[in-house]
């Protein structure tokens, strides 16, 4: 009988312990607010609908704000910072509290200066190439991305032949509607999505819809089974 739990993240530490609550979460919610008020809010939604986890963008000019803000008020939510695309941008997510990092590529300079800090990074990939690069770099745990542009679950499942010990969260193009596949696939850890967090429900303030939106993909998750 195969088990329904997530694959074992890799790393050790405070890192592994992050993995594994990214692993647990199985859903991690991909932020975009403006300002603290925003990120205070759908945090809460989150939190209400079972998923205290969010990866907050560095897209706005409120990102740094809302982590700050998030981590000092719901100190039990593992927030992390999305989008960071430059060492500076790494020093202000970790200075701000962000737990994780999320890049959209694989940068050099961008993991080194995680990895100094102590900080666990899930960078993007999209080829062999990107893993083996992210590999040299001691890397894992990566993000598929995009992952509906690049292949979804037929992507992973081809990559995973020749990289068994990654494990993937893909991310771009995950809904409510191929979540189950894409975490039915025992290489997947967690999946990135924003569909929960929907923009137009952060502009207009509607976090009872953010709040049933997480609960439904909570629900889902709980249900997909790798191998299922």
């Amino acid at each position: 009988m195969k088990s329904s739990a997530p694959a074992e993240p890799s790393g050790s530490g405070p890192e592994r312990g992050v993995l594994e609550r990214l692993g647990a979460a199985r859903v991690v919610p991909v932020v975009v607010v403006d300002d603290a008020e925003q990120g205070l809010g759908v945090a809460r939604a989150l939190d209400d609908g079972g998923l205290p986890v969010a990866e907050v963008t560095f897209r706005t000019s409120g990102a740094r704000a809302a982590i700050e803000a998030i981590t000092d008020r719901h100190p039990g939510m593992l927030v992390g910072a999305g989008t960071v695309v430059d060492p500076r941008q790494v020093e202000e997510a970790v200075t701000a509290g962000a737990a994780f990092l999320v890049s959209p590529g694989l940068s050099v300079p961008v993991v080194r200066a995680a990895q100094d800090a102590g900080v666990p990074i899930v960078p993007g990939v999209a080829t062999a190439s990107d893993i083996m690069a992210a590999l040299d770099l001691g890397i894992t745990t990566v993000k598929l991305f995009p992952a509906g542009v690049v292949g979804g679950p037929a992507a992973i499942k081809a990559l995973s032949a020749p990289f068994g010990q990654v494990r993937f969260v893909p991310t771009g193009g995950v809904s409510a509607a191929n979540l189950p596949e894409y975490l039915g696939l025992p290489s997947v850890l967690a999946v990135g999505g924003s569909w929960m967090v929907d923009k137009k429900l952060v502009a207009a303030g509607d976090l009872a819809a953010i709040t049933r939106r997480t609960a439904e993909a909570v629900a889902i998750a709980a249900g997909a089974r790798p191998g299922g």
